[in-house]
C-alpha cells in the first residue's frame, strides 16, 4: 500500500487543496509473511496493469482530508481489497458549491481528472464509488443522486440528510436549494424514472441522526428502490461504529474491475 498526501492547485477553486490518496500494492513479496531473506530475488513489482476501482471518501464536519486514515483502519480495508481510496479536505462547505467555494464542481469535474491522470485509478463509472460519514454522508446523496450515471454505488453513513449548507457553513439560513436536497433529489430521480446507484445506508441507534436515516431509507423503499440498510445498536456518532461500516461497505461493493475475483487477500 502507498499513501499519497498531496497538496495542489486546484483551478475551480482557485487556490490549492490538501487530498490524501490510498493506492494498494501491484504484489506483496512471497518473503514478507516469513521474514525477509536477503539472498532470495525480489518477487514483487510495483507496474499497474490494470487500473484500481476507486473509492471517493468523505469527511465530516471539523475534519479534513486525513481524518479517516486517522481514526479508521482504512488503509489495511483498502490494501486487503485492492481498492484506491480518495480523500478531499472540503472545509465545512458540504461538498456544495456555497460561499465563493465551489466543492460540488471541484468533486464532479476537477478531482476524478486529477487523480486518474496522476495514479493508476479507473473512469470507468463502474468502478467508481462513493461514501462518507456524517456531513460527508449528506455530500455522498447529493453527489450520487445529481450523478448517478457516474457512480456504481454509494454509502451514508449517519448522514446529515437535513442539513443546511448555508448554515454550517456560517452564513445566514437560508431554504435549501433543491439540487442539494437529498430527499428533493431522491423523488426527483424517482419521477424521471432515473437509474439509482447501489446504495447502502447505515447509523447507529444510539445516533441523533437514527430517526432522520431510518426515514429516509423508507422512503427510497416505498419508491421500490433496493436499500442496503445497516443498523447497529448501542453505537451513536462516533468512529468505532464508521470503522466497523466502512469495511462492510467495501465487502458490499459491486465489484466488476479485474481484482474483483481475487478476494480480500492476507495482509
Amino acid at each position: 500500500m502507498a499513501k499519497f498526501s498531496c497538496n495542489f492547485i486546484s483551478y475551480t477553486l482557485k487556490r490549492t487543496v490538501d487530498i490524501t490518496v490510498v493506492v494498494p500494492s501491484v504484489t506483496i513479496p512471497e518473503s514478507m509473511g516469513m521474514g525477509f531473506n536477503s539472498d532470495a530475488p525480489p518477487t514483487c513489482k510495483h507496474t499497474h496493469e490494470d487500473k484500481f476501482p476507486v473509492l471517493y471518501l468523505l469527511h465530516g464536519y471539523g475534519n479534513n482530508h486525513a481524518t479517516w486514515t486517522g481514526y479508521t483502519n482504512l488503509e489495511l480495508y483498502a490494501e486487503e481489497r485492492n481498492i484506491a481510496v480518495v480523500m478531499l479536505s472540503a472545509e465545512n462547505k458540504c461538498y456544495v458549491n456555497i460561499g465563493g467555494d465551489n466543492f460540488y464542481d471541484f468533486i464532479e469535474n476537477e478531482l476524478p481528472d486529477f487523480v486518474c491522470g496522476m495514479f493508476p485509478i479507473s473512469k470507468r463509472p463502474e468502478d467508481t464509488f462513493i461514501a462518507g460519514l456524517s456531513m460527508g454522508g449528506y455530500g455522498t446523496l447529493v453527489h450520487a443522486l445529481n450523478n448517478p450515471e457516474k457512480f456504481a454505488a454509494l454509502g451514508a453513513l449517519s448522514a446529515a440528510i437535513s442539513i443546511n449548507p448555508a448554515s454550517l457553513a456560517g452564513g445566514e439560513d437560508a431554504a435549501v436549494d433543491p439540487k442539494y436536497d437529498p430527499a428533493a433529489l431522491a423523488k426527483k430521480l424517482n419521477d424521471e424514472g432515473g437509474k439509482f446507484p447501489k446504495m447502502y445506508i447505515a447509523c447507529g441507534d444510539k445516533d441523533f441522526l437514527i430517526e432522520a436515516n431510518t426515514e429516509f431509507k423508507d422512503s427510497l423503499i416505498a419508491m421500490g428502490h433496493e436499500v442496503e440498510w445497516s443498523m447497529m445498536e448501542g453505537y451513536g456518532h462516533e468512529w468505532r461504529f464508521w470503522d466497523i461500516q466502512i469495511e462492510k461497505y467495501l465487502d458490499w461493493l459491486p465489484r466488476t474491475d479485474a481484482y474483483a475475483q481475487v478476494g480480500r487477500r492476507q495482509i
